[in-house]
This record gives C-alpha cells, sequence and structure tokens, in this order.
C-alpha cells in the first residue's frame, strides 16, 4: 500500500492518511460494519469495550480471508457522540500502524440497537490468490 498525503493540503488531523494507492492486481475485501457484540451476543457498556470487539471482529473477518490488520487500505467508523470519539481513536490507534490507511469517522444519532456505541467498517486490500 502507497499512502498519498499531499504537502499542498492541511495534514491528517489523526492516524490517518489522505489517499491509498492499491497496486495492480491486488484483491479486494469490503467487510461490513461490525459492532461491539461477543459471540455470546454480550455487549459491553463502554465504548472502548465495544471498539475493541469491533475491531477483533474485523481481525477474524480478515484473518479468514488470509489478511491481517496490515492489509487495510480503509476505516469507516460511526460512534454515537463526541463523549465516544477519544475512546474510539484510542483503541484504533492500538490496532492500526503505520502507513495509517484512509479513513472518516462520523457521529450518527444512533443503531439499529440503542445499546450500541460504535461501528467499524474497513476496506483490505491482499495479494491476489493463486
Amino acid at each position: 500500500m502507497k499512502t498519498v498525503n499531499p504537502g499542498s493540503i492541511c495534514p491528517p488531523f489523526a492516524n490517518y492518511s489522505h489517499g491509498v494507492i492499491v497496486p495492480a492486481g491486488q484483491r479486494l475485501l469490503f467487510c461490513s460494519g461490525q459492532l461491539g457484540i461477543t459471540l455470546d451476543r454480550e455487549i459491553p457498556e463502554s465504548a472502548t469495550e465495544q471498539t475493541v470487539l469491533c475491531f477483533d471482529n474485523v481481525l477474524a473477518i480478515l484473518a479468514n480471508a488470509g489478511m491481517d490488520i496490515s492489509n487495510i487500505i480503509r476505516i469507516n467508523a460511526y460512534v454515537t457522540g463526541r463523549d465516544v470519539l477519544s475512546a474510539y481513536m484510542a483503541v484504533r490507534d492500538r490496532y492500526v500502524g503505520h502507513p495509517a490507511p484512509a479513513s472518516t469517522l462520523m457521529i450518527v444519532s444512533g443503531f439499529a440497537r440503542a445499546e450500541f456505541k460504535v461501528e467499524v467498517e474497513v476496506i483490505a486490500a491482499g495479494p491476489a490468490e493463486e
């Protein structure tokens, strides 16, 4: 992955890149939004714990596709309020290294169930299967 962060625009505010170039021949994985819920359908109260579950779920999907966290090229994240932003960003930064993928973070009014505070979806790119 090659990141694109032109010096002619404001640098990223956090750990993300303005753009990512995917080399020719890579396969793409589009991951549905993951919520902070366990296999046993438990939903933790804290935004931090929910975000950890979101990223752990993403890691499981990536692993099943023969990829890992370094293959993420884009993150779209949704949180239910500004009070959730710092918890989300702290967890995201523990999972996502450098170069950082492209990213969008939006505040939404809620999810299908009121208990959810965070949702994370990703796009990943990895070597084509042979």
